[in-house]
């Protein structure tokens, strides 16, 4: 029996499953997720200080000085030639004219500076230049006084500005310096950390393909479950109808026959009562006609047509039902319910046939995926990864450099923020000589007094003047000197190394072929192209992938390396020798049809209405109505015989309702109920029948389909895997922009922080240099109106006339005039 219910089964899943492999092949029942690629972690710089804040005056001033294009063909011509011709050394100066130019004035303040500052001090001492300590009085002095004043003071407010830029581009210089070596080791390990990423991308690449090729491996050792599951889910749409129908055939059965079973059991307690009531009911009827026919019976004849009604409403003679009863015996016997839960046990067991089935050709297939592995795995392997790992050693020696020359560069460090903590403070002496002498002066002046007569604060604002002006000369040649000094490195490395860096004309002077010995970026990862460090570094600006920015498509075909299609053509191949051979057949047998068919048509053929009228009528008749017709009828009898004879009757009819009442209607009940119920279930068969009775066929190719359809899916896998390895590794694999970034993390060190803040540092200093000039000569000016002078002036106002004072007290010279 189960050998029929598998050919059975067959027969009707191969159609359905071809219909909906043709309707829809369901979506592959595995998806297989990617893990993102492994990132390098960057370390972020420690430089939070902003060292550009006297960025535009710098680019402004060195912009001026240094106008002219970068010198490319210059450069190229003097690192290759190492003679030195007059020529070249003409164009080197003429490319440099402002640096010279530049140099010639600081020289030049060298030179006049301490000489000026010589010669002012032979002439003080001889009482020129301001020297003698008288001052003439005249009519604007005081407006002279002012306007010296107020230059000063602007003037030195303008050292402090400088002094100040001083001061924070030194620490910012100082600070740099510090920090540099950490810098470049956190810049040197970012780019390590990227080149040791490569290989782990690459290797978790790798790793992802052998996940997936384990992966589908595994499907395909659970190809029955798998295959199995993906049959039933097509089939279960169609086939559990079929069952179910077949289950409610047999459900309709067994309650039919439940149905008969009461309905027997109900007739056989109602006939002999029937039988019995119908036999009381006659013999009652025959004595009343015997009374109404008495001669001294009084209008007797009105009452003989109820008399002649007097009967019950109904035979109750229901037809037999062996025929029905027969055909439900037979359709038990054919036992539906059990062949729909056997062609559901075999649904169940697909899984299992399909594991028996497809054994020898998943090993086939498994055999296939372990050379598929093998290719997968060895692509990665013809990938240029030494060149990576032979550039992380030349990076870990620099590190260990910048170590070593740590404490040294650190010793730097302190030695430039004592520098320029010096140099601040000799710059911020002048000014807080000037300062004092501004205060000092303005506070202990009165205009009125004699400039013999001023007070000693007057006096000493004056001094500080001179103090002032003084170490002005002493030290100002000296910081001319250091800011010719550091003019000509910073001012040269913004012009000839930050600018072009940042232009990335620098860079394609590297690229200049021969410019560095032995070096060709496309020799060294073995490219048919010319590659450019320009191209490579703005590949890598935009954070681009490795394989697009080394063109590593020219060197390797990944295409053809991931190219599967010979061993998905071997993998079809082993599963094209699965087959099922099963015969047509159909679903149902001609026996169990016929019994079926003889089934519904005894139960189409039960006269129901027949039954229910009968029980209508009975239910219907009333016996009460007559006996009531007796008893007036007896009232109106002069006969007490009779009359008894009457009421006696009348009674027998109302004890027969009765018993109608009590003994037959509860069984009437039940019978009408028993005949719906049946009647309601014996109605659904010939549907049933219908959605029951289907025909199906196979052939052997449809197995051929589905397991190729399972494959397909199982392949789909591998390609949008393999997919996914070319996108990874043509778009994800080694992003450069941490090399780019390194690179452009140096250039913000070395020109942003250093080059910068040591530009910013010689502007201030010289701009404060330059200032000193003014200050010292309104200094030196301005001193005169608030030292304490040795001799008396008169002004030359006639209208004004001064008290007469000693010639005694007059110079020498007023004298004689």
């Amino acid at each position: 029996m189960r050998s029929r219910m598998k050919e059975v089964f067959w027969s009707c899943v191969w159609p359905l499953f071809l219909w909906t492999f043709v309707s829809g092949q369901p979506s592959c029942p595995i998806e297989m997720t990617r893990t993102e690629l492994q990132t390098p972690n960057e370390m972020p710089t420690k430089l939070t200080f902003d060292s550009a804040f006297m960025s535009p005056i710098v680019h402004s001033f060195l912009g001026s000085v240094q106008p002219n294009p970068f010198p490319k063909d210059l450069l190229v011509r003097v690192i290759k030639d190492k003679d030195f011709n007059t020529e070249m050394v003409k164009e080197v100066l003429q490319y440099q004219i402002g640096f010279l130019v530049c140099v010639a004035i600081g020289i030049l303040y060298i030179v006049l500076m301490p000489l000026i500052g010589l010669i002012f001090a032979c002439c003080r001492c001889c009482g020129n230049c301001g020297g003698r300590m008288h001052q003439q009085q005249t009519t604007n002095i005081h407006c002279k006084r002012r306007s010296f004043y107020l230059s000063t003071f602007l003037i030195t407010v303008l050292i402090l500005a400088g002094n100040i830029c001083m001061f924070l581009s030194s620490a910012n210089t100082s600070e740099t310096m510090l920090r540099s070596p950490t810098e470049l080791t956190e810049i040197l390990e970012n780019v390590k950390g990227y080149l040791n990423s490569i290989p782990q991308q690459i290797q978790q690449v790798m790793d992802e393909s052998n996940v997936t090729v384990d992966k589908v491996k595994n499907n395909l050792v659970e190809t029955g479950p798998l295959l199995g599951k993906l049959i039933q889910n097509g089939l279960k749409g169609h086939l559990d109808p079929a069952f179910n129908s077949t289950t409610e055939i047999g459900q309709v059965i067994n309650s039919t026959s439940d149905g008969l079973l009461q309905l027997n059991k109900t007739l056989e307690l109602l006939k002999p009562k029937a039988d019995a009531l119908q036999a009381n009911l006659s013999a009652v009827r025959q004595k009343i006609n015997n009374t109404l026919h008495m001669s001294d019976c009084v209008n007797c004849t009105s009452i003989q047509p109820e008399l002649d009604k007097l009967s019950l409403d109904g035979s109750l003679k229901f037809p037999d039902q062996k025929d029905l009863s027969s055909a439900v015996d037979k359709a038990i016997n054919a036992d539906v319910i059990g062949q729909a839960n056997k062609g559901r046990d075999f649904f169940d067991s697909i899984p299992e046939k399909v594991t028996n089935e497809t054994r020898l050709n998943v090993q086939n297939a498994l055999l296939e995926l372990e050379k598929l592995k093998t290719r997968i795995s060895g692509v990665t392997k013809d990938l240029p990864l030494d060149v990576l790992k032979n550039a992380s050693a030349p990076l870990t020696d620099m590190q260990k450099s910048i170590e070593d020359f740590s404490p040294y560069i650190e010793k730097s460090s302190q030695i430039s923020r004592s520098v320029g903590l010096i140099l601040s403070c000799l710059i911020l002496l002048v000014v807080i000589c000037n300062f004092l002498g501004l205060l000092l002066g303005i506070a202990g002046l009165n205009p009125k007094d004699d400039p013999t007569k001023r007070s000693g604060t007057s006096n000493c604002g004056g001094i500080f003047f001179m103090a002032g002006v003084g170490f002005s000369f002493l030290v100002s040649w000296i910081f001319m000197l250091l800011v010719l000094i550091l003019f000509i490195v910073g001012g040269n490395s913004y012009a000839l190394v930050c600018r072009p860096w940042q232009n990335k004309e620098l860079i394609q002077l590297i690229d200049t072929p021969g410019l560095i010995p032995d070096f060709n970026l496309s020799k060294a990862l073995n490219l048919n192209t010319n590659l450019k460090i320009v191209n490579v570094y703005s590949d890598c600006q935009k954070n681009k992938p490795m394989w697009i920015t080394f063109h590593l498509n020219d060197i390797f075909d990944l295409n053809s390396k991931l190219d599967v299609s010979e061993y998905t053509h071997e993998i079809y191949q082993s599963f094209e020798g699965a087959q099922i051979n099963i015969a047509n057949i159909t679903i149902l047998s001609p026996e169990v049809k016929t019994q079926l068919k003889n089934f519904s048509s005894s139960a189409s053929s039960m006269n129901v209405s027949n039954i229910t009228q009968q029980i209508n009528d009975v239910s219907g008749t009333n016996l009460s109505l007559v006996a009531e017709s007796l008893d007036i009828l007896a009232d109106k009898q002069i006969n007490q015989n009779i009359k008894e004879q009457l009421h006696g009757e009348a009674k027998d009819l109302r004890d027969i309702q009765t018993e109608i009442t009590s003994d037959i209607m509860p069984l009437l009940l039940e019978l009408n109920t028993t005949v719906k119920n049946l009647s309601a279930v014996t109605s659904q068969i010939t549907v049933m029948m219908k959605k029951s009775t289907v025909h199906f066929i196979i052939t052997v190719h449809f197995f051929l389909q589905e397991s190729r359809a399972f494959i397909d899916c199982q392949l789909e896998i591998f390609l949008t895997f393999l997919h996914w390895v070319n996108q990874t590794i043509t778009e994800k694999v080694g992003r450069c922009g941490p090399a780019a970034a390194a690179v452009d993390r140096s250039e913000e060190l070395l020109c942003k922080h250093l080059v910068e803040s040591l530009n910013a540092f010689w502007l201030s200093l010289g701009w404060c240099m330059m200032f000193l000039i003014p200050s010292i000569i309104f200094s030196v000016k301005l001193a005169k109106y608030y030292r304490k002078m040795k001799y008396l002036d008169v002004y030359e106002n006639n209208n004004f006339m001064m008290n007469p004072f000693p010639k005694a007290h007059l110079k020498p010279e007023l004298l004689e005039n």
